[in-house]
This record gives structure tokens, C-alpha cells and sequence, in this order.
């Protein structure tokens, strides 16, 4: 796993986190919140997708 895709797994993490850990009244912070893990695991993906792409082969033929 690339150093980004942990990047944003973690940032992904973090919001999730402090979207559960706030209180009731706060609903517009709420929806800005589950935007950003949302768009935090969509780069976590992409990432992965990316650093599976380009392979260094240590190997040179």
C-alpha cells in the first residue's frame, strides 16, 4: 500500500470518527463530514488502483 492511499485511509478514518463522536445538533457539520470520508475513500481507492498500475520490477532484463 502506497504512502497516499494510507494517507487518505487514515483521513477517511478520522472523518467517520468525528462524524460519530459529535452531537446531535450539529447536522450541517454532520453532512460536510460524511462528504469528506466519502471522498476520502474514493482517493483511498483510487490510489490503490493507481499504485497496483506502476509495478517497479528490481529485475532488469
Amino acid at each position: 500500500m502506497s504512502k497516499s492511499a494510507l494517507s487518505f485511509l487514515i483521513l477517511a478514518l478520522m472523518a467517520v470518527a468525528a462524524d460519530l463522536l459529535l452531537p446531535e445538533p450539529a447536522q450541517a457539520f454532520s453532512s460536510v463530514l460524511k462528504i469528506a470520508a466519502g471522498v476520502f475513500a474514493s482517493l483511498f481507492v483510487a490510489a490503490l488502483f493507481i499504485g497496483r498500475r506502476f509495478k517497479f520490477d528490481p529485475v532488469l532484463r
